[in-house]
């Protein structure tokens, strides 16, 4: 006879633990001598000698694996360059070079220029000191620069001692270098010649300062410090609003080059322009040069590379959408038929983030920085000359390798290169060393402002968004049913599309497998699995009651479980004021047909990989998710019991999350009910005050690109329209205050009730922490999907 423990040793430890409790405390039909078959009718026999939650999360992984390796074919589809005459070339090219601009966040209209500030205290002033270095070939100030409403660029300006420069040239050091260490002041560069070696030719050179990879200040007191690297914590603060610390450095650069302009202007002379960089500043002079067609020549060192393994990188380098379009060739082919010198040479290491120290939370991503494969480069480079040589400007583009491509960055053969572009021809001689006249600047002090700039900057487009994302729903018609279903489809298909990423239909068979696991007096369970795509599955617990009639359909309800959590959650007893035991047990026993799915958000840093693997493919997490609750729908209706037209769906915390992205996509849901999640999501993604903010833990898969500008939660729950839905919210959850939570609520209710549809929303607040309470909520699903509440 059949032994409902019997497969316990092929689930994860934690779920064989619950499911021994489980059948421990229940009595089964076994006992009662009504056989039940071992597999549901219309199914294979699930045979899974592992855990089904790390079965699906290592599948998911591969199948982003193989889409990254095919990703070059992908992008040519995107192009059609036109190579016939340089005009028709930048024409072709246009709307690429916008697209770039908008995916690194670099779009906000940058403030006039000036003229850089030169930056010195009043001590120094009085005493004859406004010069910080100087040599017989240069002098060295420090200086700032307007870039963004209270956003300013601050570093180093170098010019020619006793001539005027005949070129301009923003030199960007690695985001650990300091800008007086890039020039021999200080310790802590490599290449430090090489803006003394351009001026010395006759260029002004400003070194910008970079946000660095410390994490000294990455925190607030009130709240917690953390091991992010400043750019993490610029990073984690900007996605949202559509912005990126790589997008702010770039209007750094740009604004730069803004005020070299406006000096040009001044003086009636037109100067070439350049811009080098090392490391990340190579990223950055790289970027830079492909949106700005100012640039005449730019140096690459140590950056160039195959990005299909981006992801290994670290998450400040992460760009959404960026290799459905651009790998570094097609960058390239941005800059052509500009010139670009990519000097293959070491880079910066950086073997992850900082280790962390005591008093701070552990919350930094993974992500390592090596020196480019020679291979891989010159790969990459091969594809970038192709566009060149299609121009006929093949020799506008170099590639220089320093030493075994291990090399020191600005070798004196790159250095050439570099200058060429801007009408300049390298010397020989050995710029001289700089002599120091006063105090350096407090580099601490400095990154501190640039980085509270940021952030700054950053709350201020957070606190704007509400206004943002209701201009853009202004065409949504609310008057009536019918004309808001006609006028939010497209903003569906927008969010679907642009925020979450959309993955082609499952055209897969289903392939059902099933497996008894449980047999309870009062409902039986068997894990269940289904083909989504090659690699991907679906899978998770259905949950039938026994007095099941024939014939007889019910109403489903889809328990999600949260984060790291499993099927077998949702059934164990609990011990909380509320329910005794999971709430998919419960309404089971409520005469629901349940089923749990197991969701990938569980396997710390491998379930978190398929996030940074997808987001260059214009993809995420819930790209999966979503057609893994389309395939279970699909197989789901296809049960005699079931009734496709009453199916809910209810989830808590990650599940919570789940209740907002995915029944709005899949309309197959009857209703959903978002427990222990719904919240003011742009503020709980961005904010750097409040305390369970995601910007201090360690879930940093969580940033939906600019979602904050197209959709918050309540434009999610909106999209459930005429579909009824439903929150609960305890007073004492920590995922954020009551207050948010009414606010963005209100919001929903407002809309149901324009529309006409007032009965179909509520929210239960209750007085309790994050779990479910299952009072309001039980109510909600026995309403709406008309099945009888006990007596």
């Amino acid at each position: 006879m059949y032994s409902p423990t019997s497969c316990l040793g092929k689930l994860s430890s934690a779920t064989a633990v619950i499911v021994s409790m489980f059948l421990a405390a229940t009595p089964t039909l076994a006992e009662n001598n009504t056989p039940l078959p071992q597999s549901l009718p219309n199914t294979q026999p699930l045979e899974l000698n592992e855990p089904l939650d790390e079965f699906m999360v290592r599948g998911i992984n591969r199948f982003a694996d193989r889409e990254l390796s095919r990703s070059s074919e992908m992008r040519e589809q995107n192009w059609q360059r036109d190579f016939s005459s340089l005009a028709n070339y930048q024409r072709s090219i246009s709307d690429h070079r916008n697209r770039f601009q908008e995916i690194i966040g670099a779009v906000e209209p940058r403030v006039d220029a000036t003229g850089f500030e030169m930056i010195v205290t009043q001590k120094d002033f009085q005493s004859g000191l406004p010069i910080l270095a100087s040599s017989a070939e240069c002098t060295v100030r420090e200086v700032r620069w307007p870039v963004l409403d209270g956003v300013t660029g601050e570093g180093l300006l170098l010019s020619p001692a006793g001539r005027e420069s005949v070129a301009s040239v923003v030199a960007i050091p690695d985001a650990d270098w300091s800008p007086e260490a890039f020039v021999g002041l200080s310790e802590g560069a490599d290449a430090v010649e090489l803006a003394l070696a351009l001026v010395q030719q006759g260029c002004e050179v400003l070194i910008p300062t970079l946000i660095n990879r410390d994490d000294e200040f990455s925190g607030n007191p009130s709240v917690a410090y953390t091991n992010l690297p400043h750019r993490e914590f610029v990073y984690r603060t900007s996605f949202e609003i559509g912005r990126h610390v790589i997008g702010y450095e770039v209007q750094k650069v740009r604004a730069a080059i803004d005020n070299f302009v406006v000096q040009d202007v001044a003086n009636q002379v037109t100067r070439p322009i350049g811009v080098v960089g090392v490391g990340e500043g190579g990223l950055l002079a790289f970027y830079t040069a492909a949106i700005d067609t100012r640039v005449d020549s730019t140096m690459v060192c140590g950056y160039f590379d195959d990005r299909e393994a981006l992801w290994r990188e670290p998450i400040y380098r992460n760009v959404w959408s960026l290799l459905t379009e651009f790998a570094d060739a097609d960058i390239a082919s941005l800059i052509a038929p500009r010139r670009l010198t990519i000097e293959a040479c070491r880079a910066p290491q950086v073997d992850g983030p900082p280790k962390v120290r005591p008093g701070r939370r552990n919350a930094a991503a993974p992500g390592r920085i090596k020196t480019p494969a020679l291979d891989a480069v010159r790969e990459e480079f091969g594809r970038a000359q192709t566009h060149y040589r299609s121009l006929k400007h093949e020799a506008q583009i170099q590639l220089v390798i320093s030493g075994d491509g291990h090399g020191p960055a600005a070798s004196d053969a790159a250095v050439e290169s570099l200058l060429s572009g801007v009408k300049l021809n390298a010397s020989p001689a050995k710029p001289e060393k700089l002599r120091q006249h006063r105090e350096l600047p407090d580099a601490s002090a400095r990154q501190a402002r640039q980085l509270n700039e940021l952030i700054e900057r950053n709350q201020h487009l957070v606190r704007l968004s509400p206004k943002i994302r209701e201009k853009h729903w202004k065409n949504a018609n609310r008057s009536n049913v019918t004309s808001w279903l006609k006028t939010a489809q497209s903003y569906r298909d927008e969010f679907y599309d642009e925020v979450i990423g959309r993955l082609p239909t499952p055209t897969m068979p289903l392939n059902p497998r099933s497996r008894l696991i449980i047999e309870e007096d009062q409902f039986t369970v068997y894990e269940v699995m289904l083909d989504v795509f090659p690699d991907v599955v679906a899978g998770g617990y259905l949950l039938l009651p026994t007095d099941l009639k024939p014939g007889e359909r019910r109403p489903v309800v889809v328990c999600q479980h949260g984060l790291e959590g499993t099927p077998a959650w949702t059934l164990e007893q609990h011990t909380d004021l509320f329910l005794k035991r999971g709430f998919a047990a419960e309404l089971a026993m409520r005469g629901f047909i349940v089923y749990s799915p197991q969701s990938p958000f569980r396997g710390h840093d491998e379930f978190r990989a398929i996030q940074l693997k997808s987001n260059p493919l214009k993809r995420s997490l819930f790209s999966y998710i979503i057609p893994q609750h389309a395939r279970t729908l699909e197989w789901l209706s296809t049960l005699p019991h079931v009734d496709p037209q009453r199916i809910g769906f209810y989830g808590i915390s990650y599940g919570g999350k789940t209740a907002m992205r995915v029944p709005p996509f899949v309309p197959g849901y009857a209703l959903s009910i978002c427990s222990a999640d719904f919240n003011d999501w742009i503020a709980k993604t961005t904010s750097n005050v409040f305390t369970s903010s995601y910007v201090f833990v360690g879930e940093y898969e969580i940033w939906e690109w600019n979602m904050g500008n197209v959709s918050s939660y309540a434009e999610l729950a909106c999209m459930m329209t005429p579909r009824p839905f439903m929150v609960e919210r305890g007073h004492r959850d920590g995922v954020g205050p009551d207050e948010w939570v009414a606010m963005e609520y209100s919001k929903v209710r407002r809309h149901y009730d324009e529309i006409g549809l007032g009965d179909l929303t509520e929210i239960e607040f209750f007085n309790g922490p994050h779990t479910i309470r299952g009072l309001g909520t039980f109510s909600f699903l026995h309403k709406h999907l008309n099945w009888p509440e006990p007596k």
